[in-house]
């Protein structure tokens, strides 16, 4: 079984989903660099700030800021846990940091096109408190605007504004990319088809993993 995976793919391909699926049932650590980030900007802190200005433009968070957020969690785990990286390396010189410090066993790309992409970001609705993600076509909160998990009043991200989107899908073609080079270079890269039922995706990524 792989016990060190990088999740890859566009904004919307469902990596979060994914990876909180199986990191619930496998018992990995989902080190998400997204979650870690807002909350950060939530909290106020100078590294939280500092990467807003990025995100709500859509912009990809400069690559030192992620590192050093990435190193101290890494730092903190135990040799043995599995770890799943969702978000994180989005560049090639992340993939390198990471590399020193963790052998990658499996680089698993989710590939969408990107009109679907666009239908499935600027329909999502997210919970500020918990991280809870929901869509308002394929999964609706049992009631409107209210997070099932916490009670939370759910919000429109910046981020997943369409204008916004339409840029986040353009900064990942161009810097993310090469990522699918670098871990297909390394015979860890495994592609599937991210479209289906959240199910019927998670059937694929369990296999690919196991």
């Amino acid at each position: 079984m792989k016990t060190k995976i990088v999740l890859l793919g566009p904004p919307g391909s469902g990596k979060g989903t994914q990876g909180e699926m199986l990191s619930h049932e496998l018992g990995f650590v989902r080190l998400s660099t997204g979650d870690m980030l807002r909350e950060a900007a939530r909290k106020g802190t100078p590294l939280g700030l500092k990467a807003k200005e990025y995100m709500d433009k859509g912009a990809l968070v400069p690559d030192d800021l992620i590192i050093n957020l990435m190193k101290e969690k890494i730092a903190s785990l135990g040799e043995g846990t599995g770890v799943i990286f969702d978000g994180f390396p989005r560049t090639v010189e992340q993939a390198n940091a990471l590399g020193k410090q963790v052998n990658i066993d499996l680089a698993l790309n989710l590939d969408v096109e990107d009109s679907e992409l666009v239908n499935r970001l600027t329909k999502r609705r997210s919970c500020p408190k918990c991280n809870a993600v929901y869509h308002l076509e394929y999964n609706p909160p049992m009631k409107k605007d209210v997070c099932d998990k916490c009670g939370s009043e759910l919000y429109h991200r910046d981020d997943d504004k369409e204008e916004t989107v339409i840029n986040r899908l353009t900064v990942y073609r161009k810097n993310t990319m090469p990522l699918i080079e670098y871990y297909e270079g390394k015979g860890t890269l495994r592609t599937i088809l991210g479209v289906g039922n959240i199910d019927e995706i998670y059937a694929k990524v369990k296999k690919a993993v196991l």
